[in-house]
């Protein structure tokens, strides 16, 4: 069994940004000596989160909505007042959504659905430079 680990870095302009990063994790799977096994993606930002989701502009709206709705921006959060931020609802959003995923695959393509894609979600308020770990198992 073996384990390759490895960083992306990814440019975000935050304010619930959605990047798709199927096309850079499976341009990593290529270039690893790991032909099958499963790939962890990890995002190491507490407001940003990882998802598979269909990347489609309709739905991309609804998300949009949808973090509106169960954390919104203009709430007045604990967080704000204890580190005189702006970003609580980013927090909040990314940690319900969660900071990773594991997806499997087979002789280097994951096994992702037909409309299924890896994206970042960027919650935060202002554009960042985000870190990903990719750990990839397998043979």
């Amino acid at each position: 069994m073996a384990v390759v680990t490895r960083t992306l870095t990814v440019e975000a302009k935050g304010d619930g940004e959605i990047i798709d990063l199927t096309d850079q994790i499976t341009k990593e799977l290529y270039a690893s000596s790991v032909c099958s096994g499963t790939v962890t993606v990890f995002v190491k930002h507490t407001t940003a989160a990882i998802a598979v989701i269909e990347m489609e502009p309709g739905l991309v709206e609804d998300y949009r909505m949808f973090w509106e709705r169960v954390a919104p921006k203009e709430y007045v959060y604990a967080h704000h007042r204890v580190w005189r931020e702006d970003n609580g609802h980013a927090h909040v959003r990314a940690s319900t959504l969660g900071p990773s995923v594991v997806v499997p695959f087979v002789d280097r393509c994951m096994t992702l659905g037909t409309w299924q894609r890896v994206v970042m979600m960027d919650f935060d308020t202002r554009a960042r430079t985000r870190e990903l770990v990719l750990q990839i198992i397998g043979e």
